[in-house]
Order: structure tokens, then C-alpha cells, then sequence
């Protein structure tokens, strides 16, 4: 019981500290990390999408520059009589691949829910917010390609969440009044087509039975 009990609270520990990470990373609380990553993807995205150059080229590069350096470096240790920097810290555990995969899992399966959940709602205010969102996107989609859409999401997550963390509560009030107008949009349309188009059909299908009767 204490074994499970202790990997459980150093796995939950694990997994709060990552989480901590990635939002100290997105709201700039770690400077260093948040510009490495945007000048490494900002990086990426020129060399391929601008230099045209090929995935397989970049990551050979990179992979020649990492060897080049780490061997340069080990030897220039072993001359000056110094230990070369151990590289044990690199190693992939099990326990942050198995919080990678859980993760990964995660988003898939609240992807999956949320389609059911889209899917089985029966107000249809949900339904067409999410096939408008979903029609934006796949429109969005021709403009560009997977590697630019990933940069563009990576570039928007480093300034949504800071811009939404100043102004937070004068976004909240502007979308609540979105909402609000484009809720009365959709009972002022539900009662003056749907509605009307249903009691059309229902007098429709009341005459045609009524006409089956007589005959």
C-alpha cells in the first residue's frame, strides 16, 4: 500500500510539475524557455517553409551539429585533464513515457467525448457553434499546411494565454454579450422560421389524415 501510494504521489508530483512547466513556458514566467522555443520553432518553420528546405535535411543537420559539439567538447575535456559531462540525465525514464502516453490519451479521448457530446445535444445553438468552428477551420486549412498551422498554434498558445491574463476580465464581458445577442439570434429565428416551419407540417400531416379518413 505505501509502495503504490508513494509511486502514485511522485507520478501526480511528476505530472503537476510538467503541467507547471509548460504554463510557466506559455504565460512567459520562464523567459529563457518560452524565447528558446519560439526562436527553435520560429526556426524550423523558416528553414521549410520559406528556404524550402527538406525535414530530413534540418534534422540531419541538427543531428551532425549535436554529435560534432558533444564529441569537440568531450575532447577538449579529456586535454585539459577534465571528466567529460555524463549524459545519464538524457535518458528517457519509463515513468515520463507513460505520463506522455497518458497524456496523449487524454486529449484524445475529451476529443472524443466532446463529439459524442456535440453529437447527442439537443439544442441546436451547440451544434451549429460547433460545425461553424469546425467549417473556419477546414477553410483555414487551404490557405496553408500542417507545419504552418502548428506554428501559427504555437506562436498564438506564447501570446493568447499572457493577453488573456491582462485583460481577462474585459474579454469575459465581451463574450458574454456575444453570447447573450447571438443567443436571442437563435430563439428569435427558432420562433419565426423553425417553429412556423413545424406547425406547417404538423397541419399539413393533420389535413392528410384527416383526408385518408374520409375516403
Amino acid at each position: 500500500m505505501d509502495g503504490t501510494a508513494g509511486t502514485e504521489g511522485s507520478s501526480s508530483s511528476s505530472c503537476s510539475d510538467s503541467v507547471g512547466i509548460a504554463r510557466d513556458v506559455f504565460l512567459w514566467t520562464r523567459k529563457n524557455l518560452s524565447f528558446t522555443l519560439l526562436l527553435v520553432s520560429t526556426a524550423i518553420w523558416v528553414l521549410l517553409e520559406v528556404y524550402q528546405f527538406n525535414f530530413l535535411t534540418v534534422a540531419s543537420w541538427l543531428a551532425m551539429s549535436i554529435v560534432s559539439f558533444t564529441f569537440l567538447s568531450g575532447n577538449i575535456m579529456r586535454l585539459l585533464g577534465k571528466e567529460p559531462p555524463k549524459l545519464s540525465g538524457l535518458e528517457i525514464s519509463e515513468k515520463s513515457a507513460l505520463e506522455v502516453a497518458n497524456s496523449f490519451r487524454g486529449v484524445v479521448e475529451e476529443f472524443t467525448r466532446w463529439m459524442f457530446h456535440v453529437s447527442v445535444e439537443k439544442q441546436w445553438f451547440v451544434f451549429a457553434q460547433a460545425v461553424a468552428g469546425l467549417l473556419v477551420l477546414s477553410y483555414v486549412a487551404t490557405f496553408s499546411d500542417l507545419l504552418t498551422l502548428l506554428y501559427t498554434g504555437i506562436v498564438m498558445g506564447m501570446t493568447v494565454p499572457v493577453i488573456y491574463e491582462k485583460y481577462g476580465d474585459k474579454i469575459k464581458r465581451c463574450g458574454e454579450t456575444a453570447k447573450a445577442k447571438s443567443r436571442r439570434f437563435y430563439e428569435e429565428v427558432d420562433e419565426k422560421v423553425i417553429k412556423k416551419l413545424k406547425s406547417k407540417f404538423v397541419t399539413k400531416d393533420k389535413e392528410e389524415i384527416k383526408e385518408k379518413k374520409i375516403e
